[in-house]
């Protein structure tokens, strides 16, 4: 059994412990997965206090509605991470907060650990997706990584980079189905 299969039969576990008010499981989540989610968070809000609430705000959701996870919904960690990234970005658009800080800020201060594409990349065959994504022409993997993996809507997109929104839709529509073409190679 690999690390990451045993890491989710024991979120799976801890999970289940949850659903019936253990709190001890909960606690043990916490500090098995907070860090990671701490990072997401701040990643895609850029700002330390909404990171803070997404966390807060999307364990409390697990703590409600661990009993009804199960696997088709992803993995346990996957499903968590997911949870958080909505929860961010409902606090974001709630505030209607937006990035104000510049990518190499977010280097300094984001969490050293793998992140949620680090860890979708290698589970998914990282070599093939990587080398996928490399095919792709700049903007097409931009666009595609910042509505993805940075939660940015279509509108977000056109201003950040600078061009209409049926140019930005364009590329990432077509960046997606290079992608599907090179991974079906």
């Amino acid at each position: 059994m690999s690390d990451i299969d045993s890491e989710q039969d024991e979120l799976m576990g801890l999970l289940m412990a949850i659903a019936h008010e253990d709190r001890q499981a909960f606690q043990r989540l916490y500090q098995r997965i907070s860090g990671r989610m701490f990072g997401l968070c701040l990643k895609l809000a850029s700002q330390r206090d909404l990171a803070e609430e997404a966390v807060q705000d999307a364990f409390v959701q697990i703590w409600h509605n661990a009993g009804e996870y199960h696997n088709e919904r992803g993995a346990p960690l996957s499903w968590m991470l997911t949870i958080a990234r909505y929860r961010t970005l409902d606090i974001m658009r709630n505030r209607k907060s937006r990035p104000t800080s510049g990518d190499a800020h977010l280097e300094r201060v984001a969490d050293e650990r793998e992140g949620p594409l680090d860890e979708s990349l290698r589970i998914a065959g990282s070599a093939e997706l990587r080398g996928c994504l490399d095919e792709l022409s700049e903007t097409q993997r931009d666009s595609i990584l910042l509505s993805y993996y940075r939660g940015f809507t279509h509108d977000e997109l056109s201003e950040a980079l600078s061009s209409p929104i049926g140019t930005v839709k364009s590329w990432i529509r077509r960046g997606l189905m290079a992608l599907k073409r090179c991974l079906e190679r």
